[in-house]
């Protein structure tokens, strides 16, 4: 199979294309910026999604039958909103599968638990950009699968664990919110879900979040313990007493989408006790 990964170079997207290859699919991937190193037997194409003209001229000439965009603009609406809108009207044009990432933060916390049929309510321009993202989507292309996710961990690189170094070693500012929960997945888990969904014809929105709910600041202690810091030193803090706006309680329930999926959805308390890229350190 020929899999098309935009947004190949980032977190989440480095970790399909490593899955894809391994699995033995023809990969292409994209980059914004910087060119990622040539270690993976993967085709790299340089793609600004804010270029219909060049998404459009990507997805035809890569020709893959399956498109997964796992690309992440945060609250820039021309990235994020526009960006995904131009992705899925090529991938209908070319008629490709597609699967697109979205996120908790089309919800507002305001009913703390969420499923599969919960309406998207954001309260942040992120949150707005990723359910304009979903809409269009399904609009455009009613069999593609949207999978909403929430914090991704894995390996010490994502932006959690980066930050939680940082905290401890007192070079950055700040603190971990004790009322900002969220349910974390690992990388690995969501990426070979994602490519699941891809290989198979489901279609809707679907969730792939791990079943543990967690504040930021607990998650931060799991993550200090894990790699051997002093959890003393991470300052906590509450979100609420900040001017900060961000839905507080966002619980996605991912029950009906796992019993659909062989890929098994870890908590974070079992991920972060068992991550082998850890084991023996």
């Amino acid at each position: 199979m020929r899999v098309l990964i935009i947004g190949g170079s980032g977190f989440l997207g480095t970790e399909l294309v490593r899955l894809a290859t391994a699995a033995g699919h023809e990969t292409a991937a994209t980059f914004a910026t910087t060119r990622p190193d040539a270690a993976l037997e993967v085709t790299w194409h340089a793609l600004d999604v804010r270029d219909p003209a060049r998404v459009a001229s990507v997805i035809s000439d890569v020709a893959a039958p399956v498109v997964i965009n796992a690309s992440s603009g945060k609250s820039d609406w021309a990235v994020t909103a526009d960006g995904a809108v131009r992705v899925a009207m090529a991938a209908s044009e070319q008629g490709c599968r597609l699967v697109h990432v979205s996120s908790d933060a089309v919800f507002s916390g305001a009913r703390v638990h969420y499923d599969e049929t919960c309406v998207p309510d954001p309260i942040t321009p992120y949150g707005a950009a990723k359910a304009a993202a979903e809409t269009a989507v399904r609009l455009l292309v009613p069999s593609a699968a949207v999978a909403r996710t929430s914090l991704i961990i894995g390996h010490g690189r994502s932006v959690h664990e980066r930050a939680v170094h940082a905290l401890a070693a007192g070079t950055r500012d700040g603190v971990l919110f004790t009322d900002d929960i969220r349910c974390p997945v690992h990388v690995e888990d969501l990426a070979a879900a994602l490519l699941e969904l891809a290989l198979s014809d489901a279609a809707g929105v679907f969730h792939l979040a791990g079943p543990d709910a967690l504040s930021r600041y607990d998650l931060g202690l799991l993550i200090a313990r894990r790699d051997g810091l002093d959890p003393a030193r991470l300052p906590a803090g509450r979100r609420a007493d900040t001017p900060l706006p961000s839905p507080l309680d966002v619980r996605l329930d991912s029950c009906a989408t796992q019993e659909r999926l062989r890929t098994t959805l870890r908590g974070a308390r079992e991920f972060l006790r068992l991550d082998p890229y850890f084991a023996g350190r």
